[in-house]
């Protein structure tokens, strides 16, 4: 696929999954997060069946995204669910918080009612044509909860596509240079309140 910047982008196809979707397209999305996080290959069969459990919670909802050059190929996926304090990142995020300096009121005040943000990668040879940016809004219109967590790896200056596009979102720091169990990468939780777009005149903050 042409990286040309000169070349007009091409506006994304954007695909609601349905649990069973989800499911039976894995073969075909996990390349994508394997190839868009950089992890060994054979990774994706590790990780097929939290991908298939994730399914099952609630609030759950996942996107595809296609080009119109090829309609058919998926290159991004989304997802997420509805946090809750039963689920090892909130576990994880909470502990983090803590020993980040978080008051116990603060901890409670976002984790209480957020929707987490659990996966979004775009194919590295997609890359360019705003699919980020489009499974993101689409993904979190009409969420019905306070706040979105998610976690992206740390890289120097915050230098990379993903990050750009976070912090073009407004989200902002929970915890910095976290380690989560299983994984030997530094990760950055970043946050910020729901609706994506605020009403004019307000200034909701993440603790």
């Amino acid at each position: 696929m042409s990286t040309d910047p000169n070349r007009e982008p091409e506006t994304p196809i954007l695909v609601d999954l349905t649990p069973a979707e989800f499911r039976a397209r894995l073969p075909e999305l996990l390349p994508i997060y394997v190839a868009a996080m950089r992890y060994p290959r054979g990774t994706e069969h590790h990780r097929a069946p939290m991908w298939s459990e994730h399914a099952t919670r609630p609030g759950w909802r996942a996107l595809g995204a296609a080009l119109p050059s090829d309609p058919d190929t998926l290159v991004g996926v989304t997802y997420g669910y509805r946090g809750n304090p039963h689920q090892w990142w909130n576990q994880q995020v909470r502990a983090g918080m803590r020993h980040a300096g978080h008051s116990t009121a603060a901890i409670e005040a976002l984790l209480d009612d957020y929707f987490e943000l659990t996966e979004l990668h775009v194919r590295p040879d997609a890359q360019g044509h705003r699919i980020g940016e489009s499974l993101l809004r689409e993904l979190l219109t009409g969420r019905p909860e306070q706040a979105v967590l998610l976690s992206t790896p740390e890289v120097p200056g915050e230098d990379n596509r993903a990050w750009r596009l976070y912090r073009r979102f407004a989200f902002r720091d929970v915890v910095r240079r976290f380690v989560f169990t299983g994984d030997a990468r530094a990760f950055a939780v970043l946050g910020r309140e729901l609706p994506l777009d605020p009403p004019p005149g307000t200034n909701q903050e993440i603790p």
